[in-house]
């Protein structure tokens, strides 16, 4: 059994992580409330120009924006959003072993990887993997910038023919108790055959003003630029909810074991003066004895 000494240093190196974890939870939490709630500001615009776009694809010339070209996919690229921290659960986990399978499924020496954050980018740079662009340390003023700089970069290896296709992987905020792995296709834009019919048909008397190549000129790199921006968003709240639920978890955990510490500590201070009190007394009986 371990002295008593033993027993207390491990109860206050526990108690003070506790105050670590606790704290970490509590700044977790603030930073949650901001980035939801500029998540939630951003979904509906998201959405709406998704929805404008997917309505145009079936109906529009291709050949009108080169962003819009279908190649056979000889050279794919993966934008990976991760974290640049740990401490938050599977965050980080989930997003690096989707990609790693997609990868795989794409071959591992045609693929070029956009890394977005230090965990995807240590991972993949660490195991060999072509990276040809990470962005890191930017989470604390995230704005519109950084995802119209990773956007840029993207449509230049596009328009390049560096790349001919490329799948964007990020968490989703579901709630605060869930994030959902999501990876889309990117680049080129497209539709499922379905789809295109039934948008078509939709579509069919439509006039375009001032004309579909100015419309479509457009909205492009617009809806590139928003799609990106709400990837950024959603991946921000949903490590920042990661990151408050593997802390709450933590600080229980702690409590959890200063509980049994103590109690540990409790028997073998029981244990030590049962042991004590067991010498004095058979001290006492060996003086009467010999008197």
């Amino acid at each position: 059994m371990a002295s008593l000494k033993d027993i207390r240093q491990r109860i206050g190196a526990v108690k003070n992580i506790q105050k670590v974890t606790n704290a970490m939870k509590m700044v977790a939490a603030a930073r949650l409330r901001k980035s939801q709630r500029n998540m939630e500001q951003a979904r509906p615009y998201a959405r709406r120009i998704n929805e404008v776009l997917e309505h145009l694809l079936p109906s529009i010339d291709r050949a009108l924006n080169p962003l819009l070209e279908v190649r056979e996919p000889e050279k794919v690229g993966f934008v990976i959003v991760t974290a640049d921290r740990g401490l938050c659960g599977g965050f980080n986990g989930n997003i690096i072993r989707t990609a790693t399978t997609l990868i795989d499924e794409y071959g591992r020496d045609e693929a070029s990887l956009i890394c977005v954050g230090k965990k995807a980018r240590g991972h993949f740079i660490k195991r060999g993997y072509n990276v040809i662009g990470e962005y890191t340390e930017f989470w604390n003023e995230l704005n519109f910038g950084h995802a119209a700089g990773i956007v840029e970069q993207i449509t230049h290896l596009y328009l390049e023919n560096k790349l001919d296709q490329i799948f964007l992987i990020y968490n989703e905020f579901k709630n605060v108790v869930q994030q959902e792995v999501i990876t889309q296709q990117f680049l080129p834009l497209v539709l499922s055959e379905a789809e295109e019919q039934a948008e078509a048909e939709e579509m069919s008397d439509f006039l375009f003003e001032p004309s579909e190549a100015t419309i479509v000129n457009s909205l492009v790199p617009r809806h590139l630029n928003v799609q990106v921006w709400q990837a950024l968003l959603e991946s921000n709240a949903a490590e920042q909810a990661a990151r408050m639920n593997a802390m709450a978890a933590a600080t229980d955990n702690a409590a959890e074991m200063i509980s049994t510490l103590t109690l540990d500590y409790n028997k073998a201070r029981q244990a030590a003066i049962t042991t004590e009190l067991s010498e004095i007394v058979s001290g006492a009986n060996a003086l009467a004895k010999s008197s």
